[in-house]
């Protein structure tokens, strides 16, 4: 699919622009049709020595008008024309006008469809060398629109993300929120290629299926070593196979909602507080920052952020263990942070 020609791709990869009114692109074609004529008319006076009526007369700037409204209009009156101001002042105001309606109506809808593909094929190109570092979300359902709310809420921008799927629909409100959309399935290499994987920094399985969810995530593995892979799955089970396949980090989706509405039962203030940190846009979050070296050597529990764990060479370590009592150059905090 990648070493298809960039036209091919239009309508399977779609690069989201600004929406105009259809009454504005209308009027754009209109003006520019004006611009055209009053253009082909000063060229047709400055050279009028070389034009001639019917009757003999030099050719006054309303002649050059005219004339340039039978030419570009392809109308060529031939023998049959009108030869009084009057008569070709009626063509310029009326006829002419109602002529380019009529053309933009005849041949508009043919000429902004081929402008459209040639437009999209241009960005799709421009987009496929350019993209790096952004994230690659597998699935537009629930799942996948909420990762991507919590995405947009830590300030990633739209255009960082495409979105994989095979619902038309679910990519057209993707695409209408702005982010890159590939139509296909994301269990095939070419798909996933199309999308950029090879040179994603992370990769989002929001899969429907536990066992497509563990082929997307071995067939972006192989693509890439250097990304990082978090998936959704429904049974606890098939953790170690999404491990194997090459994710990062899995999150079992029935079981944590089994057990935040198991805590609801008893205290539904814990949950009201778990989905106040899981949203970004209000109230607290938990986030990641890098330490300061005026806090290397000290212990995280004396920070004025409130530090939930340290991550460390890549692992997770709790506040509290004994490693992380002194904190070293390198390390990230996890913290409990006020959202913006």
């Amino acid at each position: 699919m990648t070493e298809r020609p960039v036209f091919a791709l239009v309508g399977v990869l779609k690069i989201p622009e600004a929406q105009n009114s259809p009454w504005t692109s209308l009027t754009r074609r209109v003006l520019f049709a004006i611009a055209l004529l009053f253009a082909a008319a000063l060229v047709v006076y400055i050279g009028r020595d070389g034009y001639q009526d019917s009757s003999g007369n030099a050719l006054s700037f309303l002649d050059s008008m005219y004339y340039a409204t039978v030419s570009l209009s392809t109308t060529g009156y031939g023998d049959i024309s009108p030869i009084t101001p009057q008569a070709r002042l009626v063509n310029i105001i009326v006829i002419t006008p109602l002529r380019v309606l009529f053309l933009i109506v005849l041949v508009g809808t043919t000429l902004s469809v081929l402008t459209e593909r040639s437009r999209q094929a241009f960005k799709i190109q421009r987009w496929r060398h350019t993209v790096r570092n952004h994230t690659v979300v597998v699935g537009y359902g629930t799942k996948g629109r909420t990762a991507i709310d919590a995405m947009l809420g830590d300030g990633v921008q739209p255009s960082e993300i495409v979105v994989v799927d095979t619902d038309t629909v679910a990519l057209e409100a993707a695409a209408t929120a702005g982010l890159v959309t590939v139509h296909g399935s994301a269990t095939q290499s070419d798909v996933l290629r199309l999308a950029g994987v090879q040179n994603a920094a992370s990769v989002v399985v929001a899969a429907n299926r536990d066992d497509t969810a563990v082929l997307v995530t071995l067939s972006a593995r192989e693509l890439t070593k250097s990304a990082t892979i978090v998936a959704a799955i429904r049974e606890s089970e098939n953790t170690h196979l999404l491990r194997q396949s090459g994710a990062d980090s899995v999150v079992v989706s029935s079981e944590t909602a089994g057990r935040l509405l198991g805590i609801a039962t008893t205290t539904p203030t814990v949950v009201e507080m778990m989905e106040d940190l899981l949203t970004p846009e209000q109230g607290f979050a938990v986030a990641e920052r890098e330490v300061v070296p005026a806090e290397v050597g000290g212990s995280p529990r004396h920070l004025s952020d409130i530090v939930l764990g340290v991550v460390r060479a890549g692992e997770l370590i709790r506040v509290g263990e004994p490693e992380v009592d002194a904190l070293e150059s390198g390390d990230k905090l996890l913290f409990i942070r006020r959202s913006r």
